[in-house]
């Protein structure tokens, strides 16, 4: 019994190990090319290890060249990592809210709350444009902040961690005199800080790939995102792949960043979640 179990892990640890090359060799390829001549991009059979390198003109190129890179940047880390900080914020609020104070309606307001889910991100839009138009938050970096402040799916989530803390914690600080304001602070929210940290991680994520927004509503070219950035460069340089795909690295860089130091934070906030009682 033993060494069929053990034939069984060396098998699914194989598979395992060959579809996970199997889905890192578009990236292995793109970054390959992104330091290659552009003449030896789609050279048969490909060059995984580049033969002659040019990645320092091609990087040169995007962070140094006509296209203000850097500028781009910065406007996609001070719209993530704003928008990060606030929907946490205002998420785990509305998730404690709905999960351990007991309110009239609380529970058909949370049913309501969770229906708009249902609705599509693109039904809003042009309601969204025309209010945003009106009140001069359009073309701004605080009204593309605004847009990802709320989430339904982060209320939702951060709820069900909230159900899992034991109300005796809440009881005893009521006792002492402590209010809700003072129980979210220094005891719910250290409790559930690891589900908060793999929310944080997953909508820095998504508000960094996010274009359909910054496409909708930021018009400057100063303050484009990282997303609209590699657009314009690709529709403007694409018969320059080299370049295009250096852009392509430069712009996931920090999601790979951001996955590598929270990774930890993610398996801690599913071994919270998996644990009941």
């Amino acid at each position: 019994m033993k060494e069929k179990l053990s034939v069984w892990k060396l098998t699914n640890t194989v598979v395992m190990l060959a579809v996970s090359i199997l889905f890192l060799l578009p990236f292995i390829w793109m970054l390959s090319a992104s330091f290659k001549l552009e003449t030896d991009v789609f050279k048969y059979p490909i060059q995984w290890i580049p033969e002659r390198w040019n990645a320092v003109a091609n990087y040169k190129e995007i962070w140094a060249g006509q296209y203000a890179f850097y500028l781009y940047y910065w406007n996609s880390i001070k719209v993530a990592v704003l928008t990060t900080l606030i929907s946490c914020a205002v998420s785990a609020l509305a998730a404690y809210g709905f999960s351990k104070i007991d309110f009239p309606a609380g529970k058909w307001l949370f049913l309501i709350v969770l229906a708009t889910y249902m609705v599509p991100s693109q039904a809003i839009l042009i309601p969204q444009f025309i209010l945003y138009r009106n009140i001069g938050l359009f073309d701004s970096h605080f009204g593309l902040i605004l847009l990802g402040c709320f989430s339904v799916l982060g209320t939702f989530m951060l709820r069900q961690f909230f159900m899992g803390l034991h109300n005796d914690y809440i009881e005893s600080a009521k006792i002492d005199g402590a209010g809700h304001w003072r129980i979210f602070w220094q005891i719910a929210f250290p409790l559930v800080r690891p589900a908060i940290a793999t929310y944080a991680i997953l909508r820095f994520i998504w508000t960094w790939n996010d274009y359909q927004n910054p496409l909708i509503f930021i018009r400057t070219d100063k303050l484009y995102t990282i997303p609209q950035a590699v657009d314009k460069f690709a529709s403007m340089n694409g018969e320059f792949y080299s370049l295009i795909m250096a852009a392509a690295v430069s712009a996931i860089f920090p999601l790979l960043i951001t996955f590598i130091i929270g990774q930890k934070s993610v398996i801690e906030g599913i071994a919270v979640g998996g644990v009941k009682g």
